[in-house]
């Protein structure tokens, strides 16, 4: 978690808040919305929520992504650009509600890829095309693919591997105001 945090830090400059559910919000983006930030790192989850979700998802969590959700339920990365989801604990419409990550539910149940084996644990996404992102149980390895299609379309070895090179890569698409540099450019790793 801290190799993420000091990745962000230069963003600190445009602010940084925690609300009292947790969450870290860092970079103000006036220029997306006038309560809009750039960066949202969600608190971790107790053991109880994990042994939780994992009857709720009938299925075990990632050993490394459970890792994470302990450190961080989900976070949102320049805005929505790319996303890894957590537990939603609610939708209640409060202001420091809307502020939870998407929830993990979803690509694993509702609205799973075709084609999706069972051992395809879906953990995030990207918001320029609704590409996926999960972890084959069996290899360990983080694929995206697209929303739609469970096929594998890029590969990291590792979910720490992923995240880090995925933050960094992503991090050169904006200036340092947090604006993309080029908005027709793909923020996909293809």
């Amino acid at each position: 978690m801290m190799t993420i945090l000091n990745l962000l830090d230069d963003y600190k400059v445009f602010g940084e808040k925690r609300l009292e559910n947790g969450t870290y919000l860092i970079g103000k983006a006036p220029h997306i919305a006038p309560n809009a930030w750039l960066h949202s790192i969600y608190s971790g989850l107790d053991i109880n929520e994990l042994n939780d979700l994992e009857k709720i998802l009938d299925k075990p969590i990632p050993k490394s992504y459970k890792s994470f959700l302990e450190k961080s339920n989900g976070l949102k990365i320049f805005n929505t650009t790319f996303c890894l989801y957590g537990l939603r604990r609610n939708y209640n419409r409060s202001i420091d509600n809307v502020w939870q990550p998407f929830d993990i539910r979803t690509p694993n149940i509702t609205e799973r890829p075709k084609n999706a084996a069972n051992n395809f644990f879906f953990i995030g996404g990207y918001n320029w095309d609704g590409s996926l992102l999960y972890i084959d149980n069996h290899t360990d390895k983080v694929h995206l693919c697209h929303r739609d299609d469970a096929n594998s379309i890029y590969e990291w070895n590792s979910f720490d591997n992923m995240l880090e090179s995925e933050i960094l890569r992503i991090i050169t698409l904006f200036d340092g105001q947090g604006k993309k540099v080029n908005p027709h450019i793909t923020t996909l790793p293809i």
